[in-house]
């Protein structure tokens, strides 16, 4: 009997820095038997060190993650693609992908206040975003 293959998902939002990171490192983390997830932005630029520090939190390493362009993934087709702001949802381009979706979660790098308050909204994120991949993505 053959292995089944697993399944691909692009996780993509702006900066590629915290929602999509934490996406990709909970899919690779908790459903890595089915799935194979990736992220990248439109304009990439580094991981947030608060979305590092709460996926540690729960055991997931994110450390030696990058900030990727999408150009990157040009050449591939992915099962799925899912933008996860607002704003690569508008500008992104047609990306091969046998599912397109969209599922926005707020900014945690926008939120204002103290370190504290800061990382709660990253908190916040990663569980929204876990609890949300769980949905579709867990079989």
């Amino acid at each position: 009997m053959g292995e089944t293959a697993k399944k691909s998902i692009l996780f993509i939002c702006t900066h590629n820095s915290a929602r999509s990171q934490m996406a990709e490192g909970l899919v690779n983390r908790f459903l890595v038997d089915t799935y194979e997830a990736r992220s990248a932005g439109t304009k990439p630029s580094k991981v947030h060190p608060m979305a590092i520090e709460v996926m540690t939190e729960i055991g997931i390493d994110i450390s030696d993650y990058r900030s990727k362009h999408l150009d990157e993934f040009k050449d591939r087709e992915f099962d799925y693609v899912v933008t996860l702001c607002s704003d690569a949802e508008e500008i992104c381009p047609f990306f091969p992908g046998k599912q397109h979706s969209h599922q926005g979660f707020q900014n945690p790098a926008e939120a204002k206040g103290g370190e504290n308050e800061r990382l709660e909204a990253f908190r916040n994120d990663r569980d929204e975003i876990r609890i949300w991949i769980e949905a579709p993505f867990k079989h």
